[in-house]
């Protein structure tokens, strides 16, 4: 598919580790709001943020800053329990991603079941929408999740491309091959019924030109390579890295080019 215009990309950058970093020692510093302006000034076009049941990283005040003192959206990140849904009715960022979540995982290990969790999704994501949050739902690239997300009225989904970016380190390029071509189906029919189409998940400079190139997917929400590559290069420098990486892969795809 050749575009006649670069289609815009946005970049949203995840603090949490920046608050990991903080918690490991206690008291203020690294401060995630300072690590959110810097990440705005450096490119980013919102900021994403995931307050957890156990408050391993974000915690309730950092959530509250941001909301007031950054001028960018504010995406949280959150699971949907009735806390969660409460602080985010409190707090009104500009969008809501639900996301699974459990207490031993290191990490969001996959996307939402959406279709299993229906029922249960119902309520907060309704009470959400009707509050004037926009809310995404993190799913896997399939198409019966992302029927099920428009269903119960979500603006956006955020597919998961932890699978892809793991094949892609471990050099599996024929199974990477395939899980590319699994995101982008999933990208194109997404928009085709109405969802706004995000990605995020293990993104880094290696893997960030293929999803990118995606043409339906608006926005990736990268934080965990970013943070790493902070430590040796500084923050902005890594954020610009990043965002010359997304926007060439962009224009390369408009112009009928594979990254």
């Amino acid at each position: 598919m050749v575009l006649e215009t670069v289609r815009p990309l946005r970049l949203g950058v995840n603090i949490d580790h920046v608050a990991t970093l903080r918690n490991a020692r206690g008291g203020r510093d690294p401060d995630p709001l300072r690590a959110a302006q810097m990440a705005i000034d450096a490119g980013a076009d919102g900021i994403t943020a995931h307050l957890r049941e156990d408050r391993r990283h974000i915690v309730d005040a950092d959530i509250a800053r941001l909301a007031h003192e950054i001028a960018r959206p504010l995406n949280l990140e959150m699971a949907a329990t009735d806390e969660m849904v409460a602080i985010a009715l409190r707090t009104a960022p500009h969008a809501v991603c639900l996301v699974p979540e459990n207490r031993a995982e290191r990490t969001t290990e996959g996307g939402l079941d959406v279709v299993g969790g229906e029922a249960r999704l119902a309520v907060p994501v309704g009470l959400m929408r009707d509050s004037g949050i926009r809310v995404s739902l993190f799913v896997e690239p399939d198409p019966r999740q992302l029927d099920v997300a428009r269903k119960l009225g979500a603006a956006v989904v955020e597919l998961h491309t932890g699978r892809y970016c793991d094949l892609v380190a471990a050099g599996d390029g024929e199974a990477a091959e395939a899980e590319l071509r699994r995101l982008t189906e999933a990208a194109a029919y997404g928009e085709e019924i109405g969802l706004e189409v995000h990605a995020g998940h293990g993104i880094s400079f290696e893997t960030v030109a293929a999803i990118a190139a995606v043409p339906q997917v608006v926005e990736l929400n990268i934080g965990h390579f970013l943070v790493g590559e902070a430590v040796f290069v500084g923050l902005a420098t890594a954020i610009g890295e990043m965002r010359a990486r997304m926007d060439a892969a962009r224009a390369e795809a408009a112009a009928g080019e594979r990254p």
